[in-house]
């Protein structure tokens, strides 16, 4: 009878929960779902993270390419991300060029890296207007049940702390880049952006960490990005219904718990990772 009621009207079947205060999966309505890290799942990359948050997945590589830094800013460097949302993630998502979604999810990426300088791209530069490192962050949904954001985030943070800058000297007679793969130091992070998303039904219940599902059936979407001073780096809200402003700073002091919560599991991660080598 429930699972029929489900199909048939997913959002009365929805609000029967939120009346009592909690949702089909058995969470509150501030709670999120489980979220486990791994990092240093790909061996072949410069430096990678496998995020799980409830059923959605994302794996993040990050390889580093020599290039010339442009003519704009002959000192920095460049991080480029890409979020990919292959049709087997979800049944969703079409094969061919990348959707609306991906190509949002991939522009929020590049705004965050912007806005909160997680890594100076100064950092990046070997010699000034001649040689530079280029980060690819690739990041790739293997499994979508809504907030791919917050796992996205989450994840490249954690291949970002991973990646490992090998050592590049100019030889003075060939002017060639030589790039010693042993000599490698840690890439320098400057901020600890993490993002917190939430959904809003019937205009006034507000919860976090949302499914698939829960996203469809929603009358708005926010994801709101702190770092690490509880700092804000970025609100994104990709239209829907109005926010008040007591409702918008409710969602920024989740967030910031959020925060702490999430740079724990990061931290000990990437202990455990670094004493086991």
């Amino acid at each position: 009878m429930a699972a029929g009621f489900k199909t048939a009207e997913p959002l009365e079947y929805h609000r029967s929960f939120l009346k009592e205060n909690c949702r089909p999966d058995g969470r509150e309505l501030v709670e999120f779902r489980t979220t486990t890290l791994n990092i240093g799942s790909i061996s072949t990359a410069d430096g990678s993270a496998l995020v799980k948050i409830g059923n959605t997945t994302v794996i993040c590589g990050i390889k580093m390419e020599l290039a010339n830094p442009s003519v704009e800013a002959p000192n920095k460097g460049y991080i480029v991300p890409n979020v990919d949302l292959p049709p087997l993630c979800s049944s969703g998502f079409r094969p061919g060029a990348p959707g609306e979604q991906a190509q949002a999810a991939s522009q929020f990426m590049a705004d965050i890296i912007e806005s909160s300088e997680v890594v100076k791209t100064e950092d990046l530069c070997i010699e000034r207007g001649k040689l530079c490192w280029v980060l690819y962050c690739d990041l790739m949904c293997l499994d979508y049940d809504g907030n791919l954001l917050d796992t996205c985030v989450i994840a490249l943070l954690a291949a970002l702390k991973n990646a490992q800058l090998p050592e590049v000297t100019v030889n003075a007679e060939t002017s060639l880049p030589e790039v010693d793969l042993k000599k490698r130091k840690p890439l320098q992070i400057h901020r600890h952006p993490l993002a917190s998303s939430f959904c809003v039904f019937d205009n006034s219940i507000l919860i976090v960490d949302p499914t698939g599902e829960e996203e469809r059936l929603s009358t708005a979407q926010l994801t709101v990005v702190t770092d690490e001073d509880g700092r804000l780096c970025s609100v994104h809200k990709p239209g829907g219904t109005s926010l008040s402003g007591e409702r918008l700073q409710e969602c920024i002091n989740r967030a910031q718990v959020r925060h702490r919560e999430i740079r724990k599991l990061i931290d000990k991660v990437a202990q455990s990772v670094t004493s086991g080598k």
